[in-house]
This record gives structure tokens, C-alpha cells and sequence, in this order.
């Protein structure tokens, strides 16, 4: 079951994980799935016993570039496919549980660029630069659970989210009237 389409309408902002840069940042939407793609990988399970972490629903990081962290199998095919780097695997900075990156900061410092970077499969791809993101949806077209939706009028939602949505610049501005 690839991420929701409508995740932003369908969720809501449970935490914010932060850039160091103290200016970039994306949502953690929720409530996670328990029944995606991760819950059922063997890969995936077997590597939460050998770290003896709870597994539990992640949600979806990112809004413009989001993945959703329930269905994200630690392939890593979109960390090799994105030609700015958006993606790093998460635990490249913070080797924590997956539910404690969801209020985290990260310095995105781009490490582990290949998909044998992951430190396990429990690491999941984090779209820690997705303010970076150029549109190409590489990313999306390899990854093999359909974890990741890029979807640039996503913006809407971060800025209302954010409290920078700006209704009039959104509706473009009527034209001055003629003048006589």
C-alpha cells in the first residue's frame, strides 16, 4: 500500500523535525500505519529483534518530499536517485528509534549517500533537505514500496502548518483597474 496521496488532508502535524540551519524544517504527519509495507518485511523485523526496538507506526516525513516511514523498506534506491540530495539515512546522525526523530533536528550533512549506508533496516530515508528538491521525481520512480510523494503544491499545507500561508498571494492579485 504506497503512501497516501492525500496524506495532508488525511493527516495531521505530529512533530516537527528540524534542520540545524534553524531556518529549514519538514512535518511528521500522522498517525502512522501499523499494517504498510515495514510491518510485514522480514528484512525490516528481524532487524528491529536484533536492535530490540519496539516496533511501532512512524508516520510520514516530509511534505513537498514525503515519505511515508511505515511503508519505506530501507532500500535506499532514492538516496542514489536524487541528483541534490535531498535524502539521508536518518540514523547517519541520530542511531535512535524511529519515533524519537519525530520533534528531532538533524544537520542534513549528506552523509551515506548509497543505499548500503543504512545502518540497518530499521534506517529509514529522511527527506532532511527537501527544500532543496528540484522536481525531478527520481526518487519516486524507484522507490519499490511507493514510499515517497513529491508534490510541490504540498507547499500550501507546510505554510499552513507553519503559519506563513498567505491567503492573497495564494489567489494572485486582480489587475489594477483601467484608468481613463
Amino acid at each position: 500500500m504506497p503512501i497516501d496521496p492525500d496524506f495532508p488532508k488525511n493527516h495531521q502535524p505530529m512533530g516537527r523535525h528540524q534542520h540545524t540551519d534553524k531556518e529549514h524544517y519538514h512535518f511528521v504527519w500522522g498517525p502512522g500505519r501499523p499494517d504498510a509495507e515495514s510491518a510485514t518485511n522480514r528484512e525490516v523485523q528481524d532487524a528491529y529483534k536484533a536492535r530490540g526496538e519496539e516496533y511501532v507506526p512512524l508516520g510520514i516525513h516530509g511534505t513537498m518530499v514525503a515519505v511515508d516511514w511505515d511503508s519505506c523498506v530501507a532500500d535506499g534506491a532514492c538516496i542514489e536517485a536524487c541528483p541534490v540530495q535531498v535524502f539521508q539515512w536518518y540514523r547517519t546522525e541520530n542511531d535512535i528509534p524511529g519515533i524519537e526523530m519525530m520533534n528531532a533536528t538533524s544537520e542534513g550533512n549528506g552523509e551515506n549517500q548509497d543505499r548500503e549506508g543504512r545502518k540497518d533496516y530499521t534506517d529509514k530515508s529522511d527527506p532532511i533537505r527537501e527544500h532543496d528538491c528540484i522536481w525531478c521525481m527520481a526518487c519516486v520512480s524507484v522507490c519499490p514500496p511507493q514510499a515517497i510523494k513529491v508534490d510541490q503544491s504540498n507547499l500550501e499545507f507546510h505554510e499552513r502548518e507553519s503559519g506563513t500561508f498567505n491567503e492573497a498571494l495564494s489567489k494572485g492579485s486582480a489587475p489594477p483597474p483601467h484608468s481613463h
